[in-house]
């Protein structure tokens, strides 16, 4: 069965939305304005003057100054002017038309463009370096046409580069267009993996970046390491910003680190605290983890009124033996263990490897007594060797050598009733 989702744009978009006025009739119909995307994360808005059928994941041929674009359509419908007035507020941008869907010589000519990027940003990272300009080109992006070429540089201060221009339109026979963007535009211009094993956020759904300060990570109680709370743009990781009201929620509950308990015995101070669990660890020390007593905020609240009061409990964690919460397992995946049905067998061995350790052994020495108390009976070829080898017939005595042996070879049965089968003593005399 085969499902048409018509609110997903196309997996390999950056910052897709899901438009969720897809399946409403008429949703085309009603605005003829069409969001689309081109290289990396820009975006544009224009409008279908032409009454063309446009649908997500449509090459389109949009109006560029000068010249002509290739883009992508990423968002068709009433949703359009919702998503213009959230990336561009209130101002009223040019809206440019679309002219036609794309054409083979126009994918000839965006692919040919395409091929010439990364060596125009080499070359031009050298001669911005030949003229001392403090700058770092990040990208660069051609015009569908090959008419434009827009050089996107990083800056920490401001930067003439007139000179920079006049050198690049020289060297590359096109218009020039500088424009700067941040650390963090970079870092979602050129994407990547972070450390969650996830795609960047500003490479997959960020638009807008918020700042963001090193108070996000003490309210989380991180470690201020720069190396982990950095991202790939050598910034804050955006990521801080996303439980930091949850953990400021749940901080509220936490008792002052500056307020110490008092008990009968000794005087607690705090040591550290698991915020979104709610609890609170104390030490007897100081400096030094001391006597740690772990214990509810709860807990906490009522030693403090205790002590305002001038009373003193026997003892910090008096109050855990009441409660009826059950110990939280640290393993995640206890109920889930990838190696559970690996320990039953082990046990199993145990078990088994166990049992015949201690019974064999009594076992096996209880069978060869049994069979050392058994009278022997007398053997057959016994009574020819008496009479002499020449009465044997040729051939005779081999033959019940080897029966003789195939009889010893035998396993014996463990003897039943070994007094019913022994022959009395007279018998055994007349055999002799």
């Amino acid at each position: 069965m085969e499902f048409d989702v018509k609110g997903y744009s196309r997996h390999d978009c950056k910052l897709h939305v899901y438009d969720w006025l897809a399946d409403v009739p008429g949703n085309e119909e009603d605005c003829d304005l069409v969001e689309v995307q081109f290289k990396n994360t820009r975006k544009g808005y224009y409008r279908n003057s032409n009454g063309l059928h446009l649908e997500k994941g449509d090459i389109v041929a949009v109006e560029a100054t000068p010249g002509h674009d290739i883009g992508t359509v990423t968002l068709t419908g009433r949703l359009v002017p919702l998503q213009m007035r959230k990336t561009m507020g209130r101002k009223e941008p040019e809206i440019k038309r679309v002219y036609r869907k794309a054409r083979p010589v126009d994918m000839e000519k965006y692919e040919e463009a395409k091929s010439r990027e990364h060596d125009t940003m080499i070359r031009s990272r050298q001669i911005a370096a030949s003229l001392n300009l403090d700058m770092k080109i990040g990208d660069v992006e051609y015009q569908g046409d090959c008419n434009k070429a827009i050089f996107y540089y990083i800056a920490d201060a401001r930067v003439d580069f007139r000179q920079l221009i006049k050198v690049l339109a020289d060297a590359f026979k096109v218009r020039i267009e500088m424009k700067q963007i941040g650390a963090r535009q970079e870092a979602g211009r050129i994407g990547g993996i972070g450390p969650c094993g996830r795609e960047l956020c500003c490479a997959a759904w960020m638009s807008n970046f918020v700042s963001v300060s090193t108070s996000a990570a003490r309210h989380q109680d991180l470690s201020l390491n720069p190396l982990k709370l950095a991202g790939q743009c050598a910034k804050l990781k955006c990521c801080l910003n996303y439980e930091v009201d949850c953990y400021v929620e749940a901080g509220r509950r936490i008792p002052p680190k500056d307020v110490t308990l008092e008990t009968i015995d000794s005087t607690y101070y705090f040591f550290k605290a698991d915020i979104l669990a709610g609890l609170v660890t104390y030490s007897t020390d100081k400096t030094v983890a001391a006597n740690l007593v772990t214990i509810p905020t709860r807990r906490a609240a009522e030693v403090i009124a205790m002590n305002k009061r001038g009373a003193k409990p026997d003892r910090l964690d008096d109050g855990d033996a009441s409660s009826d919460d059950k110990p939280r397992s640290s393993d995640l995946l206890e109920q889930e263990s990838v190696t559970r049905f690996d320990n039953r067998r082990r046990d199993a061995k145990k078990r088994k490897a166990k049992k015949p350790k201690k019974q064999q052994p009594a076992a096996q020495a209880a069978a060869p007594a049994a069979e050392g108390n058994r009278p022997q009976r007398p053997r057959r070829e016994a009574q020819p060797s008496q009479q002499g080898d020449a009465a044997q017939p040729a051939g005779g005595g081999q033959g019940q050598g080897n029966r003789q042996r195939r009889n010893n070879n035998r396993p014996r049965r463990k003897p039943e009733g070994e007094a019913a089968r022994q022959p009395s003593g007279d018998g055994a005399a007349a055999t002799e």
